[in-house]
């Protein structure tokens, strides 16, 4: 066997381990529910360009994801492998685009130990088996600095690629799609002196990008008008970017933190040979090389600077870090293949021992000492599969279901039943107002407590990590407590209509 069938063999086993266990791995609140229930809703409407949940149209994504989505749910059914079917198979993509890339920029050696070091960083791992965007970000946004620079320097028709790799990235996620690569390749030509550059980069690729990318945002706004751009530009894009929507993540040092734990075990052996580095300061740097810390230190500032946080947001610089890790690390190869069978072994040791994975059941937990029934399982925890299981042996076609402490959209997901989120009457206008603050993420269906009928019988699935007082205000005479595991509580209140009161 060559060398490069080598390379992609033992790469592709790497890339099973994002497929490992998805068939049991649940959905959870609250992203991965709402991209799940919104590509099933659409599917079932037979609408595939307006993104839709509960019953409503949603403006939080373009259409990119879910079209995944609705392509796996149509070969799989809606199922959990399905789910995570595409998150899995973009993330494969991104290591294979790392190794081609280290290829063109090095050598097969180096761009290999990068696509490894990639694949088996711990971050890295877990969004590929998270039904969220970032995996599919990742390849695009990346493909597009990947394309300008291989344009940049080799043959400038690559810059057709890059601009419809971008227009792809603005249909994942939006405008930093194309924003973010921008300020990169801007910032390169600048340190490079060669801004000229820029009025080579085809127009006629502005031309693809728009066409590509701007036609499904044309027909959103001729569809649905200023309430799609408000919503989707206000609040999901323009808002996030000023206003914190964690504020106690907005801190200088998030990224930063965040870099050591997803990148990890390879942040650690970076962190020392990439200071020293730059304290000699960029001249003298190789344009590869400069390009790579322009790229890895701009998505990391970028999102620095942006006022709402989340860990997944810098996942596109794990790629130049890990072709600077490889070419840093490449003159110590036999401390390259220790290193990439250790950090393998951690990743495994993370599936298994921290792993939500249903599939690892007792024979597994057996083996390590450990009892089955005792085993730790994050998702369990934020999914509300359980809950739906019970609800389907119980709830009739006129029922009502409210949720109480927590958006729990995986139970509307699993169960098929419509979920209301009971709030008290003091946070209803709150809650339905039309303007542009963060209470328009929640798009699930409200009742408050005074307008939950005395007609037909409730159902109460309650959260006792948010709340710890409604137990007080349940009536044993009217609610039945139906089912109880681990945090979450079901009650059933059956109707009766001359019962006296409702829950305050």
């Amino acid at each position: 066997m060559t060398e490069n069938g080598k390379h992609l063999t033992l790469l592709l086993l790497l890339c099973a381990m994002f497929f490992l266990g998805n068939g049991a791995l649940s959905i959870t609140d609250q992203v991965e529910s709402n991209y799940v229930l919104t590509a099933k809703e659409m599917l079932a409407s037979g609408d595939y360009f307006s993104p839709r949940i509960y019953g409503s149209y949603w403006y939080d994504k373009p259409a990119f994801f879910y079209w995944e989505l609705i392509a796996a749910f149509s070969l799989f059914g809606t199922t959990d492998f399905a789910a995570r079917l595409f998150p899995g198979l973009f993330a494969s993509i991104g290591v294979f685009l790392t190794y081609a890339f280290g290829r063109q920029l090095y050598d097969a050696r180096t761009g290999f130990f990068a696509a490894g070091i990639l694949a088996t960083s711990v971050g890295y791992w877990i969004t590929a088996k998270s039904v969220i965007t970032d995996t599919t970000l990742f390849v695009f946004l990346n493909a597009s600095l990947v394309f300008f620079y291989l344009g940049y320097t080799r043959d400038r028709r690559l810059y057709y690629a890059a601009w419809i790799s971008a227009a792809c990235a603005v249909l994942t996620k939006g405008p930093v799609g194309i924003v973010l690569p921008g300020l990169i390749i801007l910032m390169f030509l600048l340190v490079r002196r060669d801004i000229g550059e820029l009025r080579r980069i085809k127009p006629l690729g502005l031309g693809l990008f728009v066409l590509v990318g701007g036609s499904w945002y044309a027909g959103m706004y001729a569809l649905h008008g200023t309430e799609f751009i408000s919503t989707f530009f206000g609040v999901h894009n323009v808002l996030r970017a000023t206003v914190a929507e964690h504020g106690a993540w907005n801190v200088w040092y998030f990224y930063p933190a965040i870099f050591l734990i997803i990148f990890f075990p390879w942040s650690f052996l970076l962190i020392l040979p990439l200071i020293r580095r730059l304290r000699k300061g960029l001249r003298g740097i190789a344009p590869d090389t400069l390009f790579l810390l322009i790229w890895a230190l701009g998505v990391n500032a970028f999102f620095q600077v942006m006022a709402t946080k989340y860990s997944t947001y810098t996942l596109p610089a794990l790629m130049p870090f890990a072709l600077l890790t490889a070419r840093l690390l490449m003159p110590y190869g036999h401390v390259m293949r220790r290193l990439a069978l250790a950090a393998a072994c951690i990743v495994g040791g993370t599936i298994i021992l921290f792993s939500p994975i249903d599939a690892l059941d007792g024979r597994i937990a057996a083996a390590l000492g450990v009892p089955g029934q005792s085993g730790y399982r994050v998702v369990e925890l934020f999914s509300g599969k359980w809950q739906a299981s019970v609800l389907n042996k119980y709830v009739g076609e006129d029922d009502v279901i409210v949720s109480y402490g927590e958006y729990q959209t995986s139970v509307v997901y699993y169960a098929g039943h419509m979920v209301y989120d009971l709030i008290p009457a003091a946070k209803y206008a709150e809650r339905t107002a039309t303007t542009v603050d963060w209470q328009r993420k929640y798009v699930m269906p409200v009742l408050t407590f005074e307008e939950l009928p005395r007609d037909r019988d409730v159902y109460l699935l309650w959260d006792k990590r948010r709340n710890q007082k409604i137990d007080e205000h349940l009536s044993p005479e009217e609610w039945q407590l139906l089912a109880e595991k681990k945090h979450i509580r079901i009650y059933k209140r059956i109707k009766h209509s001359a019962a006296e009161q409702s829950i305050p």
